[in-house]
């Protein structure tokens, strides 16, 4: 276990505000029993948490969700975020975000502003969202370019969009989006159970590289773009929130303090709620967020692995879902005895499950 003293200072809070959401897509990180989150933290409540993450040393706030601006207090909680000197981020599809809680975002001290897309060409995007609402993102994007405030565009990429790439880099070229997120879909949630009609192929990924590379070199200076890679197609796993329980804290929307998104996932963890004891306290001597914190608990051939505080074992959440046991190598890691059983989740084709709230 790793000593109290040795716990390094967190930078990131993501504030789970609610999983309600008037989306459907099949690739959603969020838990399947939506139910069980239904007794959100009252707007009191949020706001300490966010003052104890600023004393904890914490400095970006992002609120998100499920969809966030279906919060009332969406205002308030930016307002507070703001006040205790956090950076401020909004991660939203963009459909309820209209001028007027737009402005009061920005007054309030909103610094940044994210919205997501299915795919560039709307029939495909209102398809894979399971809602008519692609015109209705083109809005928001447009509304939030014509404020002072930052801008991210992101797009998740699997089997269903992925030939899309392109499109979507010239989609935000033309609206002169700065910053652009590719990020392949990620396992966990929704997305681990529609896995098989998700997945993209060998040559989708290699040419989104290829894609991505050329892209990069002819936008240079004009747009940042960010490519997640996929975890189920390379030799080494990414070094999932820069290690577990080191830089990054989740809370819930109903209070539950969790190192990644995804760890309520991993059932054999209890996780501790924010109503119960203070963020720091929890950030500090949790059971849930010493036992993979540092390199102590790490197997062979993490133990003795030169990249070993490079990417800390990989994900505890990926290991957990594919082999039940969250303390060995991820799967995704060539050297892992697992490594065999990511080919087999390669494969296969199916019809999405889409989540319902």
């Amino acid at each position: 276990m790793t000593k109290l003293s040795s716990a390094p200072r967190p930078l990131s809070l993501l504030c789970e505000l609610t999983y309600r959401c008037n989306l459907q897509c099949p690739y959603c990180y969020n838990p399947l029993d939506l139910r069980s989150y239904r007794d959100e933290l009252t707007t009191g409540q949020w706001t300490r948490v966010l003052q104890q993450a600023a004393d904890l040393g914490v400095v970006q706030a992002h609120f998100s969700g499920g969809e966030p601006t279906l919060r009332p207090d969406l205002v308030a909680l930016v307002e507070a975020a703001a006040a205790c000197g956090l950076y401020t981020n909004l991660i939203t599809q963009g459909t309820f975000l209209d001028d007027v809680l737009l402005d009061r975002l920005v007054r309030g001290g909103l610094d940044h502003v994210q919205i997501s897309i299915q795919a560039p060409q709307a029939a495909l995007a209102d398809r894979i969202a399971g809602a008519v609402v692609h015109d209705k993102k083109l809005e928001a994007l447009r509304r939030v370019l014509s404020r002072d405030v930052a801008l991210t565009l992101n797009c998740v990429l699997h089997r269903l969009n992925h030939d899309s790439i392109e499109d979507v880099i010239d989609y935000a070229q033309r609206l002169e989006i700065r910053r652009l997120e590719l990020a392949n879909v990620q396992f966990y949630g929704w997305a681990y159970r529609n896995r098989t009609a998700l997945m993209p192929t060998l040559e989708q990924v290699r040419h989104g590289e290829q894609v991505v590379a050329a892209a990069r070199e002819r936008l240079r200076g004009a747009m940042e773009i960010v490519y997640v890679l996929p975890d189920y197609f390379g030799d080494f796993p990414k070094p999932c929130m820069n290690g577990w329980g080191r830089q990054f804290v989740t809370v819930t929307p109903n209070g539950y303090a969790l190192p990644c998104p995804a760890a309520a996932g991993i059932t054999t963890l209890t996780f501790e709620n924010v109503r119960d004891r203070s963020l720091g306290e929890i950030w500090h001597d949790s059971a849930s967020f010493v036992r993979y914190r540092g390199t102590d608990w790490m197997p062979e051939p993490c133990r003795s692995c030169d990249r070993r505080e490079l990417d800390w074992g990989g994900c505890r959440c990926q290991a957990f879902l594919i082999t039940g046991d969250a303390g060995v190598t991820d799967p995704a890691c060539s050297l892992s005895p697992d490594h065999a059983s990511l080919a087999s989740l390669r494969e296969g084709v199916s019809e999405p499950v889409y989540r319902r709230a």
